[in-house]
């Protein structure tokens, strides 16, 4: 592991422990299950994907300049991110490990001599 992949597992590890004193505080464990927090991952992506419905291709990049859109984005990406979280920490999922182990998976797959 190098140490990108220390930090980004801090920074994981930070995150699980904001949602989980969040939640605590909130009394939300008992709603905190794999169903549900996947059902509420996709509620978000839908959200996010929302977002984007309706404009045109040659526009999307557009969006960069529009700071509210960003605004917008930005709130539907860090939910996404939070239940993402929330689901790894449930089913005992190591995300940075799981994201470096998956992306080693994908160079073998996908060889760079295939796409030259």
């Amino acid at each position: 592991m190098n140490i990108n992949q220390n930090t980004n597992n801090q920074i994981f590890e930070e995150m699980k422990n904001y949602l989980d004193d969040f939640i605590a505080k909130r009394k939300w464990e008992k709603y905190r299950t794999p169903k549900n927090l996947v059902m509420a991952l996709s509620s978000e992506v839908g959200e996010l994907t929302e977002l984007f419905q309706w404009i045109p291709e040659n526009e999307c990049l557009l969006i960069k300049k529009d700071s509210a859109k960003i605004k917008e984005i930005e709130e539907e990406m860090a939910d996404v991110l939070s239940y993402l979280i929330q689901l790894a920490g449930v089913l005992s999922i190591d995300l940075n490990k799981a994201f470096w182990e998956k992306t080693k998976k994908n160079e073998k797959k996908h060889k760079i001599e295939e796409y030259k």
